[in-house]
């Protein structure tokens, strides 16, 4: 007779696998871990994300347009191109980030605009209506 095997012995909860673990996994290239084993992993596959991470470097940029070009073929195709076709080397880079400032809060508060509008908004304002609509907005309080 065969011992009863529970599943919470077998393994605990899995990591959910992240855009940047698809990455390095690129990056390690065939001597790595192949991560699309089954279709959870394939649903955790942004390729827009990974070949952003991607494109960060001379020798994996063409790859990565590449990849946005047929956005249309599977990922798990996608995958295993990067993966074979990106050599294996150490990636490391710093991820832009849109810095928004207080202006852009305070014209969306002030106009009701959504932040695309308030971007276009504030390019079109000066110094002086920014701080005008400051004085407006203001509540007083101690600073």
């Amino acid at each position: 007779m065969k011992p009863s095997i529970s599943s919470e012995s077998i393994s605990p909860k899995l990591k959910k696998l992240g855009p940047f673990d698809f990455i390095t996994s690129i990056n390690e290239g065939s001597r790595g871990v192949n991560l699309m084993t089954d279709d959870v992993t394939e649903k955790g596959y942004v390729a827009f994300i990974v070949n952003r991470g991607l494109s960060y470097f001379p020798d994996a940029v063409l790859l990565a347009n590449e990849m946005n070009w047929r956005a249309s073929s599977p990922v798990k195709w996608q995958y295993d191109l990067l993966k074979n076709a990106v050599r294996p080397r150490k990636r490391f880079s710093k991820w832009f980030k849109r810095e928004d400032d207080e202006n852009l809060e305070l014209i969306m508060k002030t106009y009701n605009y959504s932040s695309e509008k308030a971007r276009e908004a504030l390019t079109l304002l000066s110094q002086d209506d920014i701080q005008s609509i400051k004085k407006l907005t203001s509540h007083g309080g101690r600073k």
